[in-house]
């Protein structure tokens, strides 16, 4: 009697570009995040605190990881979009040699990296564990962060809460904002549309430009978002050997209460 093949997991398209997508017009990432400052100087507050080196999981094109190395400590990045990374490898050019020495760009999947070094500071930045959509997945990621890290070193993730009013929106409404220059593609029409998956609980989110000279050029970038609520991420994180040490609700350590729109978690490993 012939054994049937073992069926290969389906490829989720939707997920691959809702991980990808955005990260793929570095210009436009650069552009959409540079009023974003208060978890930068609190990353460079940690950095420093530790005496480096620091690794970051998800560095993209250095929006922290430069200020990071401008304050001298040395800062080792794992990411998965080469985009993001050689924009930062150029970015790196306009730098003093000192500030580039400071940089280790890698590229890897935040799961499964293995760098044979460990460090007394692993951050995981705006979001990036958003982008851990299954619990094996969250399971690979805290098995590498616990890989990397010193005895006595702490993990740093920070998150966005959960928004209801985000999760019960109508997919078929758009959400319009004023037209803008984007960066490469002269002014735009923009709008967001939402469509929040309940059973694997994934907010998926449309982004939709249309360049005002030419709107036949329109396009759309997807992004995909798991949703951890609060008490879920720390039983994830209990479960796989983390304690946490303090949970903040904004960059400056206020207090995680009701009213928080981000979660920051800081947590260390269990002996």
């Amino acid at each position: 009697m012939r054994l049937a093949r073992a069926q290969r997991p389906q490829v989720d398209h939707e997920l691959i570009a809702g991980a990808h997508a955005h990260y793929e017009d570095a210009a436009y990432y650069t552009h959409s995040y540079s009023q974003r400052i208060d978890d930068a100087q609190m990353y460079v507050d940690l950095a420093l605190a530790s005496g480096g080196p620091v690794l970051e999981v998800g560095i993209g094109n250095g929006r922290i990881a430069l200020p990071i190395a401008r304050h001298g400590v040395d800062i080792t990045g794992i990411d998965h979009s080469r985009p993001m990374l050689a924009d930062l490898r150029r970015r790196l050019k306009a730098e003093s040699k000192l500030v580039r020495s400071r940089v280790t760009p890698v590229f890897g999947d935040m799961r499964h990296a293995r760098l044979r070094k460990r460090f007394p500071l692993v951050i995981a930045t705006f979001n990036t564990a958003l982008h851990l959509y299954e619990r094996p997945d969250v399971e690979a990621f805290l098995a590498c962060i616990r890989s990397h890290l010193t005895a006595h070193g702490t993990f740093v993730v920070d998150m966005s809460v959960p928004m209801p009013a985000d999760l019960v929106r109508e997919p078929s409404k758009a959400y319009r904002t004023p037209r803008f220059r984007h960066p490469t593609r002269g002014v735009v029409r923009y709008e967001e549309r939402f469509d929040y998956d309940r059973a694997r609980q994934i907010l998926f989110v449309s982004m939709s430009f249309s360049p005002i000279a030419d709107p036949q050029q329109e396009f759309m970038t997807p992004l995909a978002h798991r949703q951890f609520f609060p008490r879920e991420w720390e039983a994830l994180l209990h479960y796989n050997g983390f304690e946490v040490v303090n949970l903040f609700g904004d960059f400056h350590r206020g207090p995680f209460d009701r009213t928080s729109e981000v979660m920051v978690w800081h947590c260390r490993a269990r002996r």
